[in-house]
């Protein structure tokens, strides 16, 4: 029996673990963050799992922080996503590609068109993570002094997504005839020269590739403040969240629907996949206690460093057994700063013990059985805390293997997940529409 609404499931695949420990932990391949043996092994888990899509987040410079928590970092070298996902592209066969691509340092021309490329190489599987970049270290990497500010990142961002979709459409679906007895390859009639001059962007076009196979690539985007929300709303068509609870989940998950609604958007266009760490056990005691051990062997310089880059202030100058004090707004992430400051004051924690929490894992756990954990993502499901969720692993591949081969069947017996791929797309997986072209519409529809 299949529910009527069932789960989609990414997996947040760069790094391999956001936990700190991972690498360290027992039978953890400690390079598996930047070896494509392995890493194509885990897409191939993952696809044999009929996850909708394998996800890599990416970073424009080596992390924001002091070099004693560096030096104990697995995310200091990872591969460049495009180059990773398109060597996976030849080894899968279904699973999405989904790679992150930041609008404040780099080119909507750039993007476009290797973002087309991929779609087309991969069969229709590619999706764009329209990120603004949170880490002020990047900008000196790019010629500038200092970040640019946060609602100024956000407003390029929406003028980016607009240049990168009108590239996608410069040519029709049918536009490449490739007629070999008259000698035209394509019908001029059929190419759009976008022209664009913005604002922030002036980009003539058009883009030299065919229109990519779904379309556009899905547009996946994971801001969460209200600018952040805003642009979800309006371009997003999945959505990486990192609410805490169920309660968080459900305003976050009413409020970007009810925006999409007010401006005319279906609700049911847009997915939101929570990340999740996900813990497997035999017993729950088992689940928590493999978390324990994990969550030891983060040194303290990682912890406070984690915790600096989530409040955008240096929290090695507070008292480590003081209460969090007052931390004024930054240039930084305005979500990850307000997620400390409500933690510290829920569980009324000193500086100490949220460093011990960021340096491993500080978001949405699932930890027990596959039966508990089961309950809890159709809870979260049918109750609109989201559509699904994008999984963490605690540590691979032990904690990748559990999710595929003990989660996984206990979530399709219930299900409440796909026994077998419905389509080739990730558009398909994920049950959106192909979208027009807004130049050729006539075109796009025939494509439907």
């Amino acid at each position: 029996m299949t529910s009527e609404r069932q789960l989609k499931l990414g997996a947040f695949m760069r790094p391999v673990s956001l936990h700190t420990g991972a690498w360290r932990y027992p039978g953890a391949y400690p390079d598996a963050n930047f070896n494509f043996t392995h890493l194509k092994t885990f897409a191939q888990t993952l696809e044999r799992a009929k996850f909708d899509a394998f996800f890599m987040a990416d970073h424009l410079a080596v992390l924001n922080m002091p070099i004693e928590a560096l030096k104990r970092s697995h995310t200091v070298t990872s591969f460049e996503p495009f180059t990773l996902l398109s060597a996976l592209a030849a080894v899968t066969e279904r699973i999405g590609l989904v790679a992150t691509a930041s609008t404040t340092f780099d080119e909507p021309y750039h993007v476009a068109r290797r973002f087309a490329s991929l779609d087309h190489i991969s069969g229709g599987r590619a999706g764009w993570n329209i990120v603004t970049t949170a880490n002020p270290d990047a900008a000196l990497n790019f010629g500038l002094d200092e970040h640019v500010e946060h609602d100024e990142r956000y407003h390029r961002a929406r003028e980016f997504f607009d240049v990168v979709t009108g590239l996608w459409d410069s040519f029709a679906d049918d536009a490449f005839i490739r007629d070999t007895e008259s000698g035209i390859y394509f019908d001029p009639e059929k190419m759009h020269v976008l022209n664009h001059k913005g604002e922030n962007l002036r980009v003539r076009g058009p883009l030299n590739i065919a229109r990519p196979p779904q379309g556009w690539p899905v547009i996946v985007q994971a801001g969460q403040s209200d600018v952040g929300r805003q642009l979800a709303a309006e371009t997003a068509e999945v959505v990486f969240a990192s609410p805490r609870d169920l309660r968080s989940g459900q305003a976050l998950f009413a409020d970007i629907k009810s925006r999409m609604q007010r401006i005319g958007r279906n609700r049911d266009h847009l997915k939101i996949l929570p990340a999740a760490f996900v813990v497997i056990g035999d017993t729950v005691e088992e689940a928590r206690a493999k978390r324990l051990k994990l969550d030891s062997l983060v040194h303290y310089d990682s912890g406070i460093a984690s915790l600096s880059i989530a409040l955008g202030h240096d929290a090695s100058r507070f008292d480590p057994d003081g209460p969090l004090p007052e931390i004024p707004e930054t240039n930084a992430s305005k979500t990850g700063r307000e997620q400390v400051i409500r933690l510290a004051e829920q569980e009324k924690l000193t500086v100490r013990q949220l460093a011990q929490r960021y340096g491993g894992y500080s978001g949405l756990a699932f930890v027990g059985t596959p039966q508990s954990i089961a309950d809890e993502m159709e809870q979260w499901l049918f109750e609109e805390g989201s559509d699904g969720f994008n999984v963490v692993f605690p540590f691979l591949p032990q904690g990748l293997d559990d999710v595929a081969n003990r989660l996984v069947p206990e979530l399709q017996r219930r299900g409440l997940f796909r026994r077998d791929y419905e389509g080739v797309t990730l558009r398909e997986h994920l049950g959106l529409p192909r979208p027009e072209n807004r130049f050729f519409a006539q075109a796009g529809e025939a494509a439907q």
